[in-house]
């Protein structure tokens, strides 16, 4: 397998997974500040000109995190990074798709990128800023009484663990309470300890 990333982005959190896994991969990095995620190269391999993208060992693409998660937590059962019920599994995606969908896309997104969502850019971001608020206080309360989202470690908390540390290492906000202690049990496990320095970011 190969996964194409960028560092720090949200590919992040299959990086982790691939490390949870625990089979060989490899890297391959896409330098978005030379904007190579638009590069004929890239765009012959991911059209959408997106990371992550998984290259599987049969030469495949995957694309999109929601997909490309569940299909390594489905191919290697014996790393249980998702639950055997489905109620567990669908709990997992529901958490997921509500980072990836609102938290990521609707408000880390307007941080980010504010120029493409209005020409009042104060006003995108606070509005970003509300989205992000709301978002982890929701996900706070998820992680009452628990270490991870569902009880134990899934490709939730993967998810769940790249926008915090955007939150805590890119942007300096304050997590609430619940967040920021699932964040530093996140950033104990080896496994993020090992992909963070692969891309390039110290423990």
């Amino acid at each position: 397998m190969k996964l194409f990333y960028g560092p720090g982005t949200c590919a992040l959190g299959i990086h982790v997974i691939l490390e949870e896994i625990g089979k060989p991969y490899d890297l391959q990095k896409i330098d978005f500040a030379t904007k190579e995620q638009y590069s004929d190269a890239f765009k012959a391999i991911n059209p959408k000109s997106k990371v992550p993208t998984l290259e599987r060992d049969d030469g495949s693409i995957l694309t999109e995190f929601p997909a490309i998660a569940t299909w390594l937590a489905r191919t290697n059962p014996e790393a249980k990074l998702l639950p055997d019920d489905v109620d567990g599994q669908v709990r997992a995606l529901e958490a997921i798709d509500y980072v990836v969908a609102t938290l990521h896309m609707q408000g880390f997104s307007r941080l980010f990128r504010p120029e493409n969502f209005g020409a009042d850019q104060d006003a995108v971001k606070a509005k970003g800023r509300d989205i992000v608020a709301n978002a982890f206080a929701l996900m706070d309360k998820a992680l009452e009484g628990k270490d991870f989202l569902l009880g134990t470690f899934s490709i939730a908390d993967a998810a769940l663990f790249y926008t915090e540390f955007w939150a805590r290492e890119r942007m300096k906000l304050d997590l609430p309470a619940n967040c920021l202690r699932h964040y530093e049990t996140m950033r104990a496990r080896p496994a993020i300890t090992k992909a963070l320095a692969a891309e390039g970011f110290g423990a």
